[in-house]
């Protein structure tokens, strides 16, 4: 067994380019063979609160995601190194104005979606207009609710105007959010209902079944910088990491990847395992607590402080993960630019005298009953054990009685959305590589989370001061001073950061390059050399 460890250095600006930018781009040429076969227990499900799990408008989700990323052309993408969007549909991008308020693109000409349908610019007008119009509750149209309209002054150029200065615009342009759909056939006022799709990207999506498998193969009309290494890509679904380890180690898949356990993880890097590579990567996906401040406990913030000097970070990655993931006090982790410990700042060490007196001086009698809920099978296995351990983390200081409530994600995020829970945990995977990913989709009416949480200062002044900024870190003052905001508040609780990793048949090639930073497994990626 092989162990690739790539090393994130010390940085002061955005992730360092070890780690693949979200949707970069591959430099490999050809791509052919085998299948490569995927394991994952993510699950993609239509439900009725979630009727068309792969339609770019109501997709966000790093599973979901995923798929979009290797399915559908965005005018941007990311270049395997570096953190600057470059041209993808498009030719050439760029602000018209000192305000970065008017961005223009003008596209390739010649491209075709994956049924042979031409792709003008008058296509990117229409998926930018659908998102904003469904404005689905689960989806991403909050990316671009800054856009005040889109005009196609020519079938291969596209101006958006927006409402407000935003820099960050170009990132949004090279998410999946602005995956460009065929205005032949998605519907412009409703969802794509089911699991089919239709894209430009590199591959097509030929069959689905949620219960087993689904199917892509190269897309002969994509036009983009991505380079396939392969021509078909299995993806198999697993009920448990356990069922899908044991494929890995039979050779029934080539990869796996989201999720496996820490002890998954620890027994692949011991060396037993025989022809198989594991790759780790530094990860910028974030786990936290959500307080529903419109409760009746938890909207004191005496509560939520009491919590944060209790929880010990440390402890947690410890003993449930096995320290593959690393304490977080930021909603921004570290990695990216204007990262700070705001928490531990203001909270220090875990303190259970502190948190006595801090619900003392608010009049609050203990001990306090909070109930904490999470998803039993979104973000893995080991998230029961975490709440398990937080459950007794605070019962253990006699200031809280605790009770834990588990629930599958297809019925969590509606019942989150509602505002059904009291204190609930969540993961966040970054739309792009920039600290506005880790703030913006949690502040402001729309937000992603449907929180009442607000914060004017945050809303009005400070977030829409950075996007101002096109180069980043100026804006660090601004993100201190957010996280800062935050700690001191605490709608949310961070937790932990976590790493990356990914097993894989020590034949199959490009593995190092196949997890980007946004987390979403890039097909294209993955070859197949000689084995050994």
């Amino acid at each position: 067994m092989n162990r690739k460890l790539l090393v994130l250095p010390a940085v002061v600006g955005l992730i360092a380019p070890a780690l693949a930018a979200c949707g970069g781009s591959s430099g490999n040429s050809g791509g052919g063979g085998d299948a490569i076969v995927v394991g994952t227990t993510d699950r993609i499900e239509a439900t009725k609160d979630n009727p068309a799990p792969l339609d770019p408008a109501a997709a966000y989700d790093v599973a979901a995601w995923t798929v979009l990323r290797n399915t559908f052309q965005t005018l941007l993408s990311y270049p395997r190194t570096g953190t600057d969007p470059v041209p993808e549909a498009a030719e050439r991008c760029g602000f018209t104005d000192q305000l970065s308020e008017t961005y223009r693109c003008s596209m390739h000409t010649g491209l075709q979606f994956s049924n042979g349908d031409p792709l003008t610019a008058a296509d990117v007008k229409f998926s930018v207009d659908r998102m904003l119009a469904i404005h689905d509750p689960n989806g991403p149209s909050g990316l671009l609710d800054n856009v005040d309209k889109v005009e196609t002054p020519t079938d291969s150029t596209v101006v958006f105007h927006l409402k407000a200065p935003d820099a960050t615009f170009p990132f949004k342009l090279a998410t999946p959010a602005a995956s460009i759909v065929d205005s032949k056939v998605y519907p412009s006022n409703k969802v794509y209902s089911g699991t089919s799709l239709l894209g430009s990207g590199p591959y097509t999506l030929a069959s689905f079944d949620s219960s087993d498998k689904a199917v892509f193969n190269k897309n002969p009309h994509y036009k983009g910088n991505a380079k396939l290494s392969n021509s078909k890509i299995d993806l198999r679904f697993f009920k448990s990491s356990s069922d899908m380890e044991s494929a890995l180690k039979a050779g029934r898949i080539d990869v796996m990847n989201r999720t496996m356990t820490p002890d998954e993880i620890s027994g692949l890097s011991n060396g037993a395992t025989q022809n198989i590579n594991l790759v780790e990567a530094p990860g910028t996906e974030i786990r936290y607590l959500v307080f529903n401040t419109n409760d009746q406990t938890v909207k004191n913030p005496a509560v939520r402080k009491a919590v944060a000097q209790i929880v010990d970070r440390s402890a947690l990655v410890r003993d449930v993960y096995a320290r593959t993931s690393q304490p977080l006090f930021s909603m921004v982790p570290q990695g990216i630019t204007g990262h700070t410990n705001s928490f531990f700042n203001i909270y220090g060490n875990p303190n259970v005298s502190a948190a006595r007196s801090t619900l003392e001086r608010a009049g609050i009698s203990t001990p306090v009953s909070l109930a904490l809920s999470y998803t039993t099978d979104h973000y893995g296995e080991s998230t029961a054990k975490e709440f398990t351990e937080l459950k007794t983390q605070l019962e253990s200081s006699g200031l809280f009685k605790v009770t834990l409530q588990g629930v599958p994600w297809s019925g969590y995020r509606p019942a989150e959305r509602k505002g059904e829970y009291q204190v609930y945990g969540m993961g966040w995977f970054p739309d792009f590589p920039d600290p506005d990913s880790y703030i913006g989709p949690f502040f402001g009416k729309d937000n992603f989370l449907g929180s009442a949480y607000r914060n004017d200062a945050i809303e009005s002044q400070l977030l829409p001061q950075t996007r101002t900024v096109a180069e980043r870190s100026t804006a660090v003052n601004s993100f201190q001073q957010i996280q800062d905001n935050i700690a001191k508040d605490v709608p949310f609780l961070p937790l932990w950061q976590g790493k990356q990793y990914l097993a894989a048949q020590s034949q199959i090639t490009g593995t190092e390059w196949a997890m980007n930073a946004c987390s979403e497994l890039q097909y294209w990626e993955l070859g197949k050399g000689v084995k050994g």
